[in-house]
């Protein structure tokens, strides 16, 4: 018997399998050595695909664990392994990435019959739009290396500019990838393209993990310089375990002092970049050999529409107005050379007074989900798997360093006014991150339920349509203004109020996300300047907690972003 089986295309497939005849459209049944004398094809099928995933699996792991040797050693002996062979390490498996891509790109992807379904569910605007951010903000500190690196070539290695270089190209290349392909159920060669996505994935790992050291390194020089700022100041330093010295330092040029904020600044973003990138390859890696039922693809997706929606967005932009407010106030004092302590009560009291908001939203959310009559999804659904598995274990980080500070300041002094603002924020931090989760997970599993009125809805965007592919002129453009209005008003009025009340906690807590992601992605880090877990715990264990828990936080937050949005236009 042949190993290809005749199948009907489907309207989700690309246009050129969707309009092929039937004797083009045909699936290639997957094979393995090991499964070669199995009776039956559909069993050989799914033992070989089982079999590609666990050796695949084993080489992202080997590699892991290899680029975890190399940075540790960095870490623990600079003398035998410096960070320049830690980048000619990534540079190779960067530069075999980049190869596999291009063969991808080049060859798997334009073979016959390579791409006969695409998951709808892959691959959403929202992170396919955060791979882009991200992957420019990643060139953009690329850029800020290799110019920081020139300036000082005298005293640097031609490494830091060859690696950086490399990164540019990787970068470009796997955003071009993701963005173009990441809805691919590839078809052919399949052992091949996992192996490919999982060695990307294992090189994404050793960057952010790599990324993440080397943010801990900059942190932990920055404090040791105000540390003995204090000391000349006439302060009590804190205790550290050393005190290292740069022979290379920047010139005192604009320049110089541009590239070098410049890359501390965006660091962040690098770390955000390799963990969503990982998000979207592993559900590549889940969808090789997939062939999708016509039954799995929604006949109406859901789109976004600010209609329905009042409170949620009024408080939601106070949220974010007042915490820039203290975000940029905060910034102001902890940079200068003796953070005062009002600013630190300022912080933790927005925390004390947003984080109840958001747990009693979830609540209430997930209470009104229980009422429901939607019923749960239980279609098979590797992306609705994979963010449950990233919400779970992402919101690990704050939890993680919430216990460890509660246990310091328990241990010391609770009954400080600050230290009993930072023990109330980091109880009311687990609860929030348990009851965000609850509620977007619950959600994420509840089918899309038609809005009443659906058909004068179509009808409407349906006129819309068509009134935006012909010119208007100015009174036209006013009419239909004044339609919109109406139109807006007519949707909450005919809104039910179980999913007005789930649009209007969605979107409130989309926008505490968002401000809940900027404030640590762009430099409010107060766990390193109150110096209360630190002096407790001593100053590399904490940094250690801290840097391995907060770039987990800031990517729990954008995450939830996602999940929320997709609660929202679902409800």
């Amino acid at each position: 018997m042949s190993d290809k089986k005749v199948s009907r295309p489907c309207h989700h497939c690309k246009s050129r399998s969707a309009s092929a005849p039937t004797d083009t459209s045909k699936i290639h049944y997957e094979k393995f050595w090991l499964y070669r004398h199995c009776s039956s094809v559909q069993q050989r099928d799914r033992q070989a695909q089982k079999a590609g995933q666990l050796f695949s699996g084993l080489l992202a792991m080997n590699v892991v664990f290899l680029g975890s040797a190399f940075i540790s050693s960095m870490i623990f002996n600079q003398v035998a392994i410096t960070l320049a062979d830690v980048w000619i390490l990534l540079s190779i498996l960067k530069v075999l990435c980049l190869l596999w891509v291009i063969y991808y790109l080049l060859g798997t992807s334009r073979q016959p019959h390579a791409v006969l379904y695409r998951d709808s569910h892959a691959g959403a605007i929202w992170i396919r739009g955060s791979v882009l951010l991200f992957g420019m903000c990643s060139i953009l500190l690329n850029v800020f290396q290799i110019g920081y690196s020139t300036i000082l070539i005298h005293c640097k290695s031609r490494v830091e500019i060859v690696f950086p270089s490399i990164g540019i190209l990787f970068i470009c290349t796997q955003a071009y990838f993701l963005w173009h392909h990441s809805k691919d159920c590839i078809q052919v060669q399949h052992n091949f393209t996992r192996c490919g996505l999982m060695l990307t994935i294992a090189t994404n790992l050793l960057l952010w993990l790599l990324a993440v050291t080397n943010d801990t390194l900059h942190v932990e020089i920055e404090s040791q310089l105000r540390e003995v700022e204090r000391r000349f100041a006439g302060k009590a330093p804190s205790p550290h375990p050393r005190n290292e010295s740069t022979l290379c330092t920047c010139p005192n040029t604009t320049i110089c002092k541009v590239f070098q904020k410049g890359y501390i600044l965006l660091y962040p973003f690098n770390t955000e970049y390799c963990l969503v990138c990982c998000s979207v390859l592993y559900v590549m890696w889940k969808n090789v050999g997939r062939r999708i039922s016509h039954h799995h693809v929604p006949h109406t997706k859901p789109k976004f529409k600010l209609q329905g929606v009042v409170f949620g967005p009024l408080l939601g932009t106070a949220a974010v107005i007042i915490g820039a407010c203290v975000f940029m106030m905060y910034q102001i004092q902890a940079t200068s050379l003796a953070p005062s302590r009002q600013v630190f009560v300022i912080y933790y009291s927005y925390y004390i007074v947003l984080l109840p908001l958001m747990s009693v939203g979830a609540v209430i959310g997930t209470i009104i989900h229980a009422l429901e009559k939607r019923e749960l999804d239980t279609l098979k659904n590797p992306t609705r798997s994979l963010d449950v598995v990233l919400l779970m274990g992402a919101a690990l980080g704050q939890i993680g360093m919430s216990y460890f500070s509660i246990v310091a300041l328990v241990a010391t002094d609770p009954r400080d006014l600050l230290n009993s603002l930072i023990l109330s924020y980091s109880v009311l931090l687990i609860f929030q991150n348990i009851t965000q989760n609850v509620f977007v997970i619950d959600g994420l599993h509840r089918r899309h339920l038609t809005p009443p009125g659906k058909e004068e809805d179509t009808k409407e965007e349906q006129n819309r349509e068509a009134y935006s592919q012909r010119r208007v002129s100015v009174l036209e453009l006013g009419q239909e203004i004044r339609k919109a209005s109406l139109s807006y008003i007519h949707t909450y009025s005919h809104l039910g109020w179980k999913r007005r009340v789930l649009r209007e906690i969605s979107f409130f807590l989309v926008l505490c996300n968002i401000i809940l992601w900027v404030m640590p992605t762009f430099g409010a880090h107060p766990v390193f300047e109150n110096g209360m877990e630190r002096s407790f715990y001593g100053y590399s264990t904490w940094f250690v907690i801290v840097n391995f828990g907060l770039p987990l936080g800031v990517f729990y937050r954008m995450h939830s972003v996602g999940g929320l949005l997709e609660v929202y236009v679902t409800a």
